[in-house]
């Protein structure tokens, strides 16, 4: 399972830069989950990682700024019982985290304004809808 893990088709984490640690994990199990080391912290050195461009990683500190401790970031996942099931979910998470990330931001919002068309039709809109309630009252000439 020490493989790379692919991020983006720019960035991919080399396996050596990700740190695996099993621990017992609670949950669904019976008596296996006393004696398995089921559960995995999945941890990426973000801030100090060579193989994030540097652009990259300023984009990637500040959205990633409060799950970081010290710059690392950490998964833990422990919902399947079976370890190997269990370390492909945290790498998945990982990968799906520093892929949002790394997303370039959205284009800056240009306001614009409604054409001259758009406000007449709008008003003559409204002045439709006004004669048409007043042709609805008792006494029109009200």
């Amino acid at each position: 399972m020490a493989e790379d893990l692919t991020v983006t088709r720019v960035l991919v984490i080399p396996a050596s830069e990700l740190r695996e640690r099993f621990s017992r994990s609670s949950g669904p199990g019976g008596q296996h989950v006393n004696t398995a080391d089921s559960r995995v912290e999945l941890s990426f050195d973000l801030a100090n990682s060579p193989s994030v461009p540097d652009g990259l990683r300023i984009r990637m500190l500040d959205r990633l700024a409060t799950r970081l401790v010290d710059g690392v970031l950490t998964i833990a996942a422990s919902e399947q019982r079976a370890q190997l099931q269990n370390r492909a979910a945290a790498r998945e998470r990982l990968a799906s985290l520093l892929r949002d990330a790394a997303a370039a931001p959205p284009p800056v919002r240009r306001a614009t304004k409604p054409s001259r068309g758009a406000k007449e039709r709008r008003i003559a809109a409204k002045r439709r809808r006004g004669v048409t309630k007043r042709n609805r009252r008792a006494f029109p000439h009200d």
